[in-house]
C-alpha cells in the first residue's frame, strides 16, 4: 500500500500545475471561439447587407423578365421566346448608370452578330470550323469598329446562336432583333415607370459601409494616439487601405441614382437632392485618401516616440464624429451644419496640439487633419476656397516649423503652415 501511495503522490503534487494549462488553454479557446463569433456576425451582417442593397434590382429583374416572356410569347406569338427575357436581365445586370446604354449596346451586338452569321453560313454553312470562324470574325469586325465590351461579347453570342440553332430553326434573324429591342425596353420600363427604387435610399445604404468604415478606423487611431499602442494604429491602415470595394459601391449607386432621376418621372423631384452626393463622392475619396497619410503617419510618430499633445487624438477622434455626423444628415436629408461644425472643432484641436508642440512626423498629422476636415466640409457641400478660409480661421495662429518633404501619396506641406485641401 506504501507503494501504491509514493505512485500517486507525484500525480497529486502535479495536478496545480496541470489545472494551470488547462486554465490558460480555456482562456485561449474562448478568446478564439468568441473571435470566430464575432467575425461569424460581421460576415452575416455583410451579407444582409449585401442582400439589401440588390434586393432591389432582383425584383426589378425578376418583373422585368416576366414582362419580356409574356408579351414575347402572348403578343408577338412567339413559341419560345427565350431571348427576350434575357436580354431583359442582361440589360438589368449591366453596369448601374448605364441601362440606356446597354440596352442600345445591346441591340448593336445583336445586329452585327445577325449579319456576320447569315453571311458567313450562306457562304460556308455550318459546322465546327465554321462556327470558330464566325465568332472570330464578328469580334474582330467589332473590336475594328471600336465598340465597347458588352457589343463585342454581344456580337459573339448572337453570331453563336444564329450559326447553331440555324439549321433547326428558320427565320431565326428577325425575332431576335424584336427580342433584344424587346427585352432592352422593358427593362428601362421597369426602371423608370414601373418598379423605380428611391435613389436616395440606393446611395445612402451604399454610402454607409464607407462612411463607417472611415470612421471607424479614425476611431481607433484617436486611441491608439492616447495610448501610443502602434498594433492598434497599424491594424487601422490595414483595414482603410481595403476600402476600394466600399468606394466602388458608392460610385455605382451614385450613377444608378442619377440615372433613376433622369429616366424616371416620379423620381425627377430628387434631382437636387442627388446632386449632394453626386458632388461628395470625390472629397469623400480624398478624404479616405488622406485620412491613410494620417494614420500612416501616426504610426510613425508612435514607432519614433514622438509627443503626443493631448488634443492631437481628440482631433483626430472629432474627424470621425464628423464623418458619422455626415452620414446621419445626408440620410435624413438636412444640411450637414453639425458635421462642419465638428470638422472645425477638429481643426482647432489641430491648432492647440500644433501649438503645444509636434515632432516631425507629428506635423504631418496636424497636417492631415486640416486636409481632412477641408475634405469633409467641401463633401458637405462648401466651396473649396470657402473651406479653406474656415480651416485657417479654426486653427488660429501657431508657430510653424518647417514641414518635412512629402512621401508619395501625401500632400505636400510647405514650409509657413500645414496644407489645406
Amino acid at each position: 500500500m506504501a507503494v501504491a501511495r509514493d505512485k500517486r503522490a507525484p500525480m497529486v503534487r502535479r495536478t496545480p500545475l496541470r489545472e494551470g494549462l488547462v486554465d490558460i488553454d480555456g482562456a485561449r479557446i474562448a478568446e478564439a471561439t468568441e473571435q470566430l463569433r464575432h467575425r461569424g456576425r460581421a460576415t452575416l451582417h455583410d451579407r444582409l447587407h449585401r442582400v439589401r442593397m440588390a434586393g432591389g434590382l432582383a425584383v426589378q429583374a425578376g418583373l422585368a423578365a416576366g414582362l419580356a416572356y409574356l408579351i414575347s410569347h402572348k403578343v408577338l406569338g412567339n413559341p419560345q421566346p427565350v431571348f427576350a427575357p434575357i436580354s431583359a436581365v442582361g440589360t438589368l445586370a449591366a453596369s448601374v448608370g448605364q441601362r440606356f446604354r446597354r440596352t442600345i449596346e445591346l441591340i448593336v451586338g445583336v445586329g452585327v452578330g445577325v449579319a456576320v452569321g447569315d453571311l458567313l453560313i450562306y457562304l460556308l454553312g455550318t459546322g465546327a470550323w465554321q462556327l470558330g470562324l464566325v465568332v472570330t470574325v464578328a469580334i474582330l469586325l467589332t473590336i475594328f469598329a471600336g465598340a465597347s465590351v458588352a457589343i463585342v461579347i454581344q456580337a459573339a453570342a448572337t453570331a453563336v446562336l444564329i450559326v447553331t440553332l440555324s439549321p433547326s430553326t428558320q427565320n431565326l434573324e428577325i425575332p431576335r432583333f424584336v427580342d433584344a429591342f424587346l427585352g432592352g425596353g422593358i427593362a428601362l420600363l421597369v426602371t423608370a415607370v414601373l418598379l423605380p427604387l428611391n435613389p436616395l435610399r440606393v446611395i445612402n445604404r451604399a454610402a454607409r459601409p464607407a462612411l463607417d468604415l472611415l470612421a471607424a478606423q479614425l476611431d481607433a487611431t484617436a486611441d491608439g494616439l492616447r495610448n501610443r499602442d502602434r498594433a492598434a494604429i497599424q491594424s487601422a491602415l490595414e483595414k482603410l487601405r481595403n476600402n476600394k470595394e466600399e468606394l466602388a459601391t458608392l460610385g455605382e449607386a451614385i450613377e444608378g441614382a442619377k440615372e433613376t432621376a433622369t429616366l424616371s418621372p416620379a423620381r425627377w423631384h430628387r434631382r437636387d437632392e442627388l446632386t449632394h452626393y453626386a458632388e461628395a463622392a470625390d472629397p469623400i475619396d480624398r478624404a479616405m485618401r488622406n485620412s491613410g497619410t494620417l494614420i500612416r503617419r501616426s504610426v510613425t510618430l508612435v514607432e519614433d516616440e514622438e509627443p503626443v499633445p493631448d488634443p492631437m487624438p481628440d482631433a483626430v477622434g472629432h474627424l470621425a464624429e464628423s464623418v458619422r455626423l455626415l452620414k446621419h444628415e445626408f440620410a435624413a436629408g438636412e444640411e450637414p451644419e453639425k458635421a462642419r461644425e465638428r470638422s472645425l472643432r477638429a481643426v482647432s484641436e489641430a491648432g492647440r496640439a500644433y501649438g503645444a508642440g509636434v515632432g516631425f512626423s507629428g506635423s504631418v498629422v496636424i497636417a492631415q487633419i486640416r486636409t481632412t476636415a477641408s475634405d469633409l466640409l467641401v463633401a458637405s457641400g462648401i466651396e473649396q476656397e470657402e473651406a479653406n478660409r474656415w480651416i485657417r480661421t479654426a486653427f488660429g495662429e501657431q508657430e510653424r516649423p518647417v514641414g518635412e518633404p512629402a512621401e508619395p501619396g501625401e500632400t505636400p506641406k510647405p514650409p509657413t503652415a500645414p496644407p489645406v485641401g
